[in-house]
């Protein structure tokens, strides 16, 4: 099983501490710590794609107060756990479900 980074603020500041090295996975949870969205960005983006969940004026991700990332080898390697994460935890704003 795959080891998730602690439960963060969904905040600019600590947005720009992730990494930016290799491909994440990430979750966006809300106060309670359900997963509303799981999704993945490739290395050299996973700051921006984050920041485009955050943009208040879209509210992409209604009720996200907090999220977590974990590295992955490559883009491959996240999108099959990102596959995986969908299927079993069936997040709110994954509106496919893939």
């Amino acid at each position: 099983m795959i080891k998730f980074n602690n439960t963060q603020k969904f905040t600019k500041i600590n947005i720009a501490k992730i990494p930016q090295d290799k491909a994440i996975i990430y979750k966006i949870k809300d106060a309670s710590g359900t997963n509303l969205y799981t999704g993945i960005a490739g290395r050299g983006r996973s700051q921006e794609r984050l920041i485009e969940h955050k943009d208040i004026k879209k509210e992409v991700i209604q009720g996200g107060t907090r999220f977590q990332f974990v590295q992955a080898k490559n883009k491959e390697k996240a999108h099959n756990i990102e596959k995986k994460i969908i299927k079993d935890e069936q997040p709110k704003f994954n509106i496919q479900h893939k």
